[in-house]
């Protein structure tokens, strides 16, 4: 299939050939791994978290966050932001439009999907869910150079179940039931960056103009992301300019997201509050 006669828009809107344009560029790459030439690091080494209430963060999901200190000792810095310090870093960064869209998310999943696009595009940055656990890894590798890294994910919808990397990643090797997609965690990219810039645009345009709750993960999760990174790859070829980006087959070696945890068993886990619909009034 040769994508470089699709419209960029149609393509990222329509479900079965988004996820079939991301398999390209998960199993065929047509861009070097190695950065190119002149290419400076621009991300800065700030970690940026969150979890919507500081007074309430779980024991666990703290144990989490814990992993990531050392990292201040390697050069980093570190940010967790809470709901009331996101909404009022979005007051002063954005407009009005965007502290409407950020209080219409209707779940702490929806805020923190929101905010991160919010903060990496205004800063630039590393930001990484605060369910991640760091495993040691050396991460500098990351901020070589100024291209945004991407995690890609492929879901099995016949067996409900994650396909790993290994797999997925194998040229040729798909099936029907397979969704091919990236994830928006973590989200490492300069300031500015278009892909963050689309991806803010059309989670803030679907929440202001909703009658009704929608759906999270195609509104401001990595549906949204997805979207917004292949509406974008494909202006790119069709201007016969480079991605700009990088895949991460290796993420795990990273970080890893434990399982269980005690909030994926009640409302905070926004699989279970997924188009509850807005409160009354709003």
């Amino acid at each position: 299939m040769n994508h470089l006669f699709h419209d960029p828009i149609d393509c990222a809107e329509n479900d079965l050939s988004r996820s079939s344009y991301v398999r390209s560029l998960v199993q065929a790459p047509r861009f070097s791994q190695v950065p190119p030439l002149g290419f400076r690091g621009k991300i800065p080494k700030v970690i940026v978290q969150f979890w919507d209430d500081f007074g309430r963060i779980p024991t666990d999901v703290q144990r989490c966050l814990d992993t990531w200190e050392p990292l201040e000792a390697r050069g980093f810095f570190r940010l967790i932001f809470d709901d009331r310090k996101a909404r009022r870093y979005i007051s002063t960064q954005f407009e009005s439009t965007h502290v409407q869209a950020f209080d219409r998310c209707y779940h702490p999943a929806m805020r923190c999907d929101y905010f991160r696009l919010c903060y990496i595009l205004t800063n630039g940055g590393f930001y990484v869910d605060a369910d991640e656990m760091y495993q040691g890894e050396d991460l500098n590798h990351l901020f070589y150079d100024d291209r945004i890294k991407l995690q890609p994910l492929c879901y099995d919808i016949e067996t409900g179940a994650m396909i790993e990397p290994s797999v997925f990643m194998k040229d040729g090797l798909c099936s029907n039931s397979w969704i091919f997609y990236f994830n928006n965690n973590p989200l490492i990219a300069p300031a500015g960056h278009p892909v963050v810039r689309l991806a803010l645009e059309r989670a803030t345009h679907i929440l202001i103009n909703s009658k009704e709750m929608p759906e999270i993960q195609s509104t401001t999760g990595p549906g949204n992301f997805t979207a917004s990174l292949v509406r974008h790859a494909i202006s790119q070829e069709m201007a016969g300019e480079s991605h700009g980006f990088l895949i991460l087959s290796d993420w795990e070696t990273m970080s890893i997201s434990p399982w269980p945890l005690s909030y994926r068993n009640d409302t905070r886990n926004w699989r279970l509050s997924n188009g509850k619909g807005f409160a009354e009034g709003d």
